[in-house]
């Protein structure tokens, strides 16, 4: 009971933060993503590199946060383009730094992994601002828009796939990976996101057409699913269960985003094809 009412509890804060950082108080919001993009790709270079290329890491997480912070200067306040470019002074030192690490030798095959938490965290994560800004103007409401879809996606896979998907017989859809998520869950998250995606819509929150207001939720939520997915490999890998802590009750800021790492670039990128961002 008291786990269930500090997981509770540390969830109803960080949906709180994210609500007002997106809706109501804009500073909040680049103070938000930067402390996410710190969390998330610290816990994953934790988990793949233990205590090596310390140096590296820090750059490589600076690079990161430059080129949200420039991305956000750039959509808000119009700041030219180039500045963009800071970000690859710490990416380049980072490389660098690699000549003057004195166990390279026996470490150099982590060091990749590097670039792996700037691709796979970094760079979408620092994205953010063309989601957000419309025209100049903060607005939200699209991103909001994603979370929730990937929230509800995920509890109904969760209520569903528990309820049906652990029974005898029932497929596993990655039992390798994942043993308890099922082919069930991923349906119900489907048909859930679908349904959340349409009343969105009409409340007027999400501004698209019928159809591709389905599409959108269904890409979501398959999209969100390969995001979990891609992140259990890499704990099952290294034997982790969480990425971390920070969020008690909850695991780490990665176990929390790992969805939305994979749900939002591939949702933006099908907004972007048809012009409806």
């Amino acid at each position: 009971m008291n786990n269930l009412v500090k997981r509770t509890f540390f969830g109803a804060l960080f949906v709180a933060v994210l609500v007002i950082s997106l809706l109501f108080y804009t500073p909040l919001f680049p103070a938000v993503a930067i402390i996410a993009i710190y969390f998330m790709m610290s816990e994953f270079y934790g988990i793949s590199m233990g205590d090596s290329y310390m140096l590296a890491r820090k750059l490589a997480i600076l690079s990161a946060e430059l080129l949200f912070a420039v991305m956000f200067a750039v959509c808000q306040y119009n700041v030219p383009a180039g500045w963009l470019c800071l970000s690859a002074f710490p990416f380049f030192a980072a490389m660098i730094s690699v000549l003057f690490d004195r166990n390279r030798e026996e470490q150099l095959h982590q060091f990749p992994y590097v670039f792996t938490g700037l691709l796979y965290i970094g760079i979408p994560s620092a994205l953010l601002p063309l989601i957000v800004f419309r025209n100049g103007e903060f607005d939200g409401w699209l991103l909001l828009c994603f979370f929730i879809i990937i929230w509800i996606s995920d509890t109904g896979a969760y209520c569903l796939g528990t309820l049906f998907g652990q029974k005898p017989g029932s497929k596993k859809l990655a039992p390798s990976i994942s043993p308890k998520k099922s082919w069930w869950g991923v349906w119900s998250g489907l048909a859930f996101a679908m349904g959340a995606a349409v009343c969105l819509r009409a409340l007027g929150k999400l501004e698209l057409p019928l159809v591709h207001s389905l599409v959108f939720g269904a890409i979501v939520s398959a999209a969100g699913v390969c995001g979990d997915l891609f992140e259990s490999v890499w704990k099952r890998y290294f034997h982790v269960k969480d990425s971390g802590n920070v969020i008690p009750g909850h695991g780490g800021m990665l176990d929390r985003f790992d969805s939305s790492l994979f749900a939002i670039p591939i949702g933006s990128a099908y907004l972007a094809i048809f012009n409806l961002m």
